[in-house]
């Protein structure tokens, strides 16, 4: 398991000159905001609210691996309000341990005290982007990530050698990687997430408009995605054909873009903002009733462009109306099974749900992924230990720090292992590429709504054989 030294009694919060952060110089640090600026610093009202109660610890997984208090929720918010009164620099220990956290929110869902840990840690990690100076390393390595993943047509292109590599890749190169030296361990960490790629898959593209089979419920606007819609494609035509099945008429931008989602989670606030227009006069544009994700981090975002636009005049109040409109593939689908249009035909298997963070922490999304897929004749839903704690892939955490990433997809997949299930389903395509990686093919994973639309077309997935 990986360990993180500590430095004696609490972690030393000296600046990269090596100085203590006095209280006096607190006023050079940024007047009244100590060690943030003045943009969106994480607000007092919200770090009074943590009465450190420790609700939170066995939830928050970077504590369960480690057992250190400035790596669980409210040693983080410690350290918040110590920079908030300029005792202490951002650069360092502060931005060590809010580095390590994976943004999964569980400590909200099980803090009692209500504590809006995730508005805090999107207030934080703007101001550590803004102000702290990374080493040549990471800026490369986290600029690269940005390069690529939120491009599709840079996706396109990459799948070609992706699956050029995959094709030629000996054996020999998992005993070469396991001796790769530790500081190329994030390139390592990218090379064996890499999913699975048909590069026909990869190219093909969703219909601009899907009509609805029968009669018509409404219109319906689809995020195809990135990540999503060039290695998890099939995950969108499942979408589509249960959405058209289920009465919607399916509308697919072909001009739609990132919805910004990566940067938002990683402290990129000016970009995902940019992005957030840009989707959302796209779908203004399509004149949709709803917006459908099947993505759950991209969801959460979207339903948080209220906020991410708030200050801005010109768009606050078309981001709320858009924000209004998201909604999870799993809450419209559940909401159909009063008046189901298309008849569920039998799948006989043992199918454990996995909780993508961003739909069960951050949109409170538990029930419906399990009621629809109960409907489901045939299916047998059994719960996964641990659900709580994070698999690990949190975004492009399991890039970043894959050594804990590691330690919590192992813990993850031994859980699912000893439910002894015959499917695995999660609705997030980071947490597919991050279970399957420490499953090593062990076991059929699907999203949701892959084994719904198997079910309506009256077929078994190709996936469980």
């Amino acid at each position: 398991m990986t360990t993180h030294p500590t430095t004696g009694p609490g972690p030393d919060f000296s600046s990269e000159r090596g100085e203590k952060v006095s209280p006096e110089r607190a006023d050079l640090l940024g007047g009244d905001f100590g060690s943030f600026d003045d943009h969106h610093p994480p607000a007092q009202e919200l770090l009074d609210d943590c009465v450190h109660c420790g609700f939170c610890l066995p939830t928050c997984p970077t504590y369960a691996l480690w057992g250190e208090e400035m790596d669980s929720p409210r040693g983080r918010i410690y350290l918040m309000e110590m920079a908030a009164k300029g005792e202490i620099p951002l650069e360092g220990a502060f931005t060590t341990h809010i580095d390590r956290c994976l943004g999964c929110m569980a400590c909200v869902t099980a803090c009692p005290s209500g504590v809006q840990y995730d508005r805090l840690l999107e207030a934080t990690r703007p101001q550590i982007e803004r102000h702290v100076t990374r080493t040549r390393a990471d800026r490369w390595f986290r600029e690269a990530i940005f390069t690529l993943f939120p491009y599709k047509r840079r996706l396109r292109a990459a799948s070609i050698g992706g699956a050029l590599y995959q094709k030629l890749r000996p054996k020999s190169m998992d005993k070469l990687m396991a001796r790769v030296p530790q500081r190329f361990e994030r390139l390592v960490a990218m090379e064996s997430l890499l999913p699975p790629v048909r590069v026909r898959d990869a190219f093909a593209r969703i219909a601009p408009r899907t009509p609805a089979v029968g009669p018509r419920r409404g219109r319906v606007g689809l995020l195809t995605g990135c990540v999503q819609d060039v290695f998890f494609h099939p995950v969108n035509e499942a979408t589509v054909r249960v959405l058209a099945a289920e009465g919607w008429d399916v509308i697919a931008p072909r001009e739609q873009a990132c919805c910004g989602a990566l940067g938002l989670h990683a402290g990129r606030e000016a970009e995902a903002a940019e992005r957030a227009k840009k989707l959302i006069a796209t779908f203004e544009r399509a004149e949709v009733d709803t917006i459908a994700t099947n993505v759950a981090g991209c969801g959460s975002s979207m339903k948080e462009y209220g906020e991410l636009l708030a200050d801005d005049p010109e768009w606050a109040e078309r981001a709320s109306a858009f924000a209004a409109k998201v909604r999870d593939i799993s809450e419209i689908v559940d909401e159909t099974l009063a008046d189901p249009r298309a008849r569920r035909h039998p799948i006989e298997a043992k199918v454990v749900y996995h909780d993508a963070c961003h739909l069960g922490h951050a949109q409170k999304i538990r029930t419906e992924p399990r009621r629809v897929l109960r409907a489901i004749p045939g299916v047998e839903l059994t719960e996964l230990p641990e659900a709580e704690i994070c698999c690990g892939s949190a975004g492009i955490y399991n890039m970043l720090q894959p050594e804990a990433a590691g330690d919590l997809g192992r813990r993850k997949a031994d859980n699912i292992r000893g439910t002894g299930a015959d499917v695995l389903v999660t609705a997030n395509p980071g947490c597919l590429l991050q279970i399957r990686k420490y499953l090593e093919g062990e076991l059929p994973m699907l999203h949701p709504i892959q084994l719904i639309d198997a079910s309506i077309r009256g077929v078994r997935p190709p996936e469980m054989g």
